[in-house]
């Protein structure tokens, strides 16, 4: 039974930092493809960081420079520190995982697990 926890989340005024958090238990983090989603209202649901197995990491636009997706594996924890926040930022993110069978999706329908989501509202 997977389940995915984040925290972290919470109000900030723009040009301040986050770190969020997600805990993992029923698979490990290392060996799977892990991200950082987020949807703001009204909006669809968008990638914003991911890291694979081998360490690789990968950013939207919109986030590279800013946030830094990273995990331990001792801890089997994904983070997200989040700087220079703007309010475009605000959005529940959530942490997802899948399988890495092949290459690690870019996409969230091929994410196979997610957490119940944090808030981050920045203004």
């Amino acid at each position: 039974h997977v389940q995915l926890v984040e925290s972290g989340g919470g109000s900030v005024q723009a040009g301040g930092s986050l770190r969020l958090s997600c805990a993992a238990s029923g698979l490990t983090v290392r060996r799977y493809c892990m991200a950082w989603f987020r949807q703001a209202p009204g909006k669809e649901r968008e990638r914003v960081a991911r890291i694979d197995p081998d360490g690789y990491t990968t950013y939207t636009d919109s986030a590279e420079g800013r946030f830094t997706i990273s995990q331990d594996n001792d801890k089997n924890t994904l983070y997200l520190q989040m700087d220079s926040l703007k309010p475009e930022d605000t959005a529940m993110y959530y942490c997802a995982a899948h399988p890495r069978n092949n290459d690690c999706s870019l996409r969230a329908i091929d994410f196979t697990d997610w957490g119940q989501g944090t808030q981050v509202t920045v203004s």
